[in-house]
């Protein structure tokens, strides 16, 4: 039947990277997929206990990370090694770091892109003004020198939100 012929197909599907939070171990390899997809670098050593990591194996092939800034937070560092894209890799991690998010009482979360702003507004984000960010998040070193001033700000209000 249908289904003795599709279970061996599914036995050498290569499972999904697991999800876990960055440990001080992994800033090598973060720096290295940041790097290799033009992202800064800027202030990822200090947000580090914000960032989640997707593994395959002992290999880190994704990461997102929580930049937190008082009542607001910025979604910084998203990306995915190439052989893991449209697999659902980068999706799990923004879920992830939403909830972590919302879960911390975090009111706004905002993010800065030049390539991806199709893409986050399926998770909720909105384009905003460049000035309307609050001062916070204007004041993450990602914000203020190490994205272009041609990035778009985008931000998501969060359940805590008043």
């Amino acid at each position: 039947g249908v289904q003795t012929c599709a279970l061996p197909i599914l036995l050498h599907m290569t499972p999904k990277p697991s999800l876990r939070a960055a440990t001080p171990a992994d800033l090598g390899a973060i720096e290295a997929l940041l790097t290799r997809n033009e992202l800064p670098l800027d202030g990822v050593r200090d947000a580090l206990p914000g960032f989640m990591v997707a593994t395959a194996g002992d290999d880190i092939v994704g990461v997102a990370g929580l930049e937190i800034c008082c009542d607001n937070a910025l979604l910084r560092s998203v990306a995915v090694a190439p052989d893991w894209r449209s697999r659902g890799v980068g999706r799990d991690l923004v879920n992830r770091v939403i909830v972590n998010a919302e879960s911390r009482g975090i009111h706004g979360l905002y993010l800065l892109t030049t390539t991806a702003e199709r893409y986050f507004p399926s998770f909720g984000f909105t384009t905003i003004d460049r000035a309307d960010a609050p001062a916070d998040i204007q004041a993450t070193d990602e914000y203020s020198f190490a994205c272009s001033k041609t990035a778009r700000v985008m931000k998501k209000a969060l359940a805590g939100a008043a």
